[in-house]
């Protein structure tokens, strides 16, 4: 039987796997995203976090170098300021 720790261990390592990327730059900045502050994010932000790996690699790229994230939900804007460093 799988208590929630060990779903949580299991969905990191599942979306560690993901972000491994194309681009070196984009693979550096998602591992040291989620070694740091993966386990930190609630499940809506994990679930904002599963749909930015949807992204094609240039498209994700420039979502992180451009910080204009009005437009999106508050659970991704959370999550790219933790990606980036910035303050929300």
């Amino acid at each position: 039987m799988l208590n929630v720790e060990n779903m949580l261990d299991a969905n990191q390592r599942r979306l560690a796997w993901r972000c491994r990327r194309g681009m070196l730059e984009l693979d550096i900045v998602l591992q040291r995203f989620v070694a740091n502050h993966f386990k930190g994010l609630n499940l809506a932000e994990m679930q904002a976090f599963d749909e930015m790996l949807e992204l094609p690699d240039n498209d994700f790229w420039a979502l992180l170098s451009t910080p204009n994230a009005a437009n999106h939900s508050k659970n991704m804007r959370t999550v790219l300021a933790k990606i980036t460093g910035q303050q929300e």
